[in-house]
């Protein structure tokens, strides 16, 4: 258990930060005291995290493929993935900055957005696109840097990102008077600064990048693509999953969806540590996997649990006690402030089955089985919250849509552990001697 918590506090830093930089940006456009703001910046990062989800993937392919050359003591070779990966980065996120920038109104319209709230987006999303490139600069070196065992140099690019986000709001803010979008601009600034910190070093003291070819390109492009094409569909999942949502709750009036954006924000922060526990345990896992010690394997299974479950029944009190004054730093009113309440006092224990679903992700990418994973992610957020969605709002109204992809949320949870269950014992039986 204390392996599991060191690893999982240690690896929850840089993603707490990236989760902090959209906390810090939604609290001070909130500060605006305009609900349609809110909504606003709930509508942008749910589609501007498709964007992060292909950065996730591109970063777990970096890491991978480079670390793997590194232990068998070929630098050189992992120079040139980082190089090919980089490239192969640019090809799929310049073209998407692209389609965001140009198609924003029209993504919205789907999304649901209207009136000021979907202008104030559209403002956003354009001034932060072309930014993109530089976003998934920092997070492949920072994947590269990993590989090499940097940690705190890949932490760094991680903190540069929310430390300078949290420095340049309140200036482009209220300094400057240029509201929504000075967020946005300071979102830009943030990606070029973390880009920066993120090349330096592999400069300085890994060799720099590799001169890139075409030839070498197109031999590297299967391995990447073979651990690139599943991660980026995991982690697509889960902006599909908010785009749905979004859809749903964007009939209602402006202060329903501003509290919406603000649990959207709250989540990732105040669970940080579960959101980490797969990038934690996996390696765990993947290690006990190597020597066959199943036992072992299941018992990190059981501890995982038991660290999910009492985490989130700290996390539980803490919100209900904190709801109130969350909801005035946000300046959230009226129905969105009984949104963030239904969320503190009924979706936070919920969420521990969430964190049941990441250790089963954890545990298929490790045995052997990343697409069970990827069916998963697909599963919880379409069959898992649309149905849930239909029927809360159907029987309950406001209440049903807050607290019905919750349910869906259980009984993915459920069936996750059932996998992971099956899985260990699939596994036994296929390596170990009877």
């Amino acid at each position: 258990m204390r392996h599991i918590t060191v690893m999982t506090l240690t690896a929850s830093i840089g993603l707490l930060t990236m989760f902090i930089v959209d906390f810090v940006d939604l609290l001070y456009i909130a500060q605006l005291g305009d609900n349609a703001l809110t909504a606003a910046m709930g509508f942008a990062s749910t589609i501007l995290f498709f964007g992060t989800a292909f950065n996730i993937g591109l970063m777990i392919a970096a890491s991978a493929l480079a670390a793997r050359k590194i232990g068998q003591g070929d630098s050189a070779y992992a120079r040139r993935y980082l190089t090919n990966i980089l490239a192969l980065s640019m090809l799929l996120i310049v073209p998407l900055a692209v389609i965001f920038f140009i198609f924003a109104p029209q993504i919205l319209d789907l999304a649901g957005a209207s009136g000021t709230a979907k202008a104030a987006a559209t403002g956003y999303i354009r001034i932060v696109a072309p930014f993109m490139p530089f976003s998934v600069t920092a997070m492949v070196c920072s994947g590269f840097l990993r590989a090499h065992g940097a940690a705190r140099r890949a932490m760094i690019v991680t903190l540069s990102m929310g430390i300078a986000n949290a420095i340049l709001d309140p200036i482009f803010i209220f300094g400057f008077g240029l509201g929504i979008n000075g967020a946005a601009i300071a979102t830009a600034c943030a990606a070029i600064v973390s880009s920066i910190l993120a090349v330096v070093p592999i400069i300085r003291h890994y060799g720099g990048f590799q001169v890139f070819s075409s030839l070498l390109f197109r031999e590297d492009l299967k391995p990447i693509i073979a651990i690139l094409l599943p991660a980026i569909l995991t982690n697509v999942a889960t902006p599909v999953g908010g785009f749905i949502t979004y859809r749903y709750i964007a009939s209602y009036p402006d202060e329903v969806i501003a509290g919406f954006a603000v649990m959207g924000r709250v989540v990732p922060v105040a669970f940080c540590l579960l959101f980490s526990l797969s990038g934690a345990v996996g390696p765990i896992i993947g290690q006990n996997f190597g020597a066959l010690q199943f036992d072992r394997i299941r018992l990190t299974i059981k501890q995982s649990m038991g660290f999910a479950l009492g985490y989130t029944l700290i996390i539980w009190p803490v919100l209900m006690l904190l709801n109130g004054p969350i909801s005035d730093l946000f300046n959230l009113e009226g129905e969105g402030r009984d949104v963030f309440w239904l969320f503190a006092a009924f979706l936070a224990p919920l969420f521990f089955f969430n964190g049941i679903l990441f250790i089963a992700n954890a545990t298929c990418n490790n045995l052997e089985r990343p697409q069970w994973s990827m069916i998963m992610n697909w599963l919880r957020n379409t069959l898992g919250i649309l149905p849930f969605l239909w029927i809360g709002d159907m029987l309950f109204g406001l209440e049903g849509i807050v607290i019905g992809p919750a349910v869906g949320g259980v009984l993915f949870g459920i069936i996750g552990y059932a996998i992971t269950r099956h899985l260990v014992n699939l596994q036994e039986a296929n390596h170990l001697p009877h």
